[in-house]
């Protein structure tokens, strides 16, 4: 499937998720930025998708990774995110929010399964509490050690502008 088969915006993918809901489907959510695209990204997606039958991946706009990450942030821009994302196997659909938080999304959703990196504090996941209040898991995915974009990037810098 392509981007085009993935990308929902929010009314779009609350109608689909209707169609797989009257099958009985276990919805999981989850978001972040995936700017650069990594084994621990890879990894963390497929864990998600195995906690239900589709996986929906909230995307932060740019403008949302620059107010949370700062100006030189994102390295790609929104539309090459989702379009990695796509080319995942393991991802349903992907929405994009401008929002610095995923709550209104989450609402949206309302999906059985909230899932975030274990480098998260339950206590701190956005929508965690929305979801436990009708019945829906919140799980937390261990992190691969040692890998992300910010090292990434530093990894880049340092081997590249001594």
């Amino acid at each position: 499937m392509t981007l085009k088969d993935k990308y929902r915006d929010i009314h779009a993918l609350t109608d689909a998720l209707r169609v797989h809901r009257r099958r009985k489907a276990r919805i999981v959510f989850t978001n972040g930025c995936f700017d650069i695209l990594h084994v621990g990204h890879v990894r963390y997606l497929n864990a998600a998708k195995a906690l239900g039958e589709v996986l929906v991946v909230g995307l932060n706009s740019d403008a949302s990774v620059r107010r949370i990450k700062g100006a030189h942030r994102p390295i790609n821009a929104e539309q090459d995110r989702a379009e990695i994302l796509a080319a995942l196997a393991c991802v349903d659909y992907i929405t994009v929010f401008e929002e610095p938080d995923p709550l209104a999304v989450i609402q949206a959703v309302a999906p059985d399964v909230l899932v975030k990196g274990a480098d998260w504090e339950v206590s701190r996941i956005v929508g965690a509490d929305f979801v436990r209040g009708y019945g829906g898991r919140v799980v937390r995915i261990p992190v691969v050690e040692g890998v992300s974009t910010t090292r990434l990037i530093e990894k880049i810098l340092k081997a590249h502008c001594p």
